[in-house]
């Protein structure tokens, strides 16, 4: 790992806040990769590969590198996110994670996302991250569930709603 501040390598341990991290990071870029080669849907994967592509660039960037991050990645994300609410049915419950296979795969990518978002957050509290990554990894899960909801809309897969106990 380099420090952000010079070209010089400094050591890490792999058990530190900064490698779960870059773990998490690297699980959930994974984990699309799954879902980009299972479907045939080739905007679905176009946006899956976008997400893939600033994975990389915020892995460099917790790792040292000099790139750099735009808030236009997440205001691009946020577009789709309102699309996609006026597009599909509202929400009057909670729905379990499923469906399609696809749209499974993408809730299990939405609830790593979240996992990565706390281990950023941990890192937050002790070291610099960007405000623009904060922001994206917040709005990642939410955007990952919303293609769940049109993976499942589109291929006519219904919902299951969870209705907690009454009283």
């Amino acid at each position: 790992m380099y420090d952000a501040m010079s070209t010089q390598r400094i050591r890490v341990s792999k058990n530190s806040t900064k490698i779960h991290v870059l773990g998490s990071v690297d699980e959930l870029n994974s984990f699309l990769g799954i879902i980009v080669s299972m479907s045939d849907d080739k905007k679905l994967g176009s946006i899956l590969k976008e997400i893939q592509k600033n994975l990389f660039t915020i892995g460099s960037i917790m790792a040292g590198s000099n790139l750099r991050f735009y808030n236009s990645s997440t205001k691009k994300m946020e577009k789709i996110i309102d699309d996609l609410e006026t597009s599909l049915p509202a929400l009057q419950n909670f729905i379990l994670p499923g469906g399609n296979s696809i749209a499974a795969h993408l809730h299990m990518a939405r609830s790593i996302a979240r996992r990565m978002e706390r281990s950023l957050i941990e890192l937050y509290e002790t070291e610099s991250v960007r405000p623009q990554i904060l922001t994206y990894v917040n709005r990642l899960s939410d955007f990952l569930f919303m293609l769940a909801r049109q993976v499942n809309f589109e291929k006519g897969t219904q919902e299951d709603v969870w209705i907690g106990r009454k009283g």
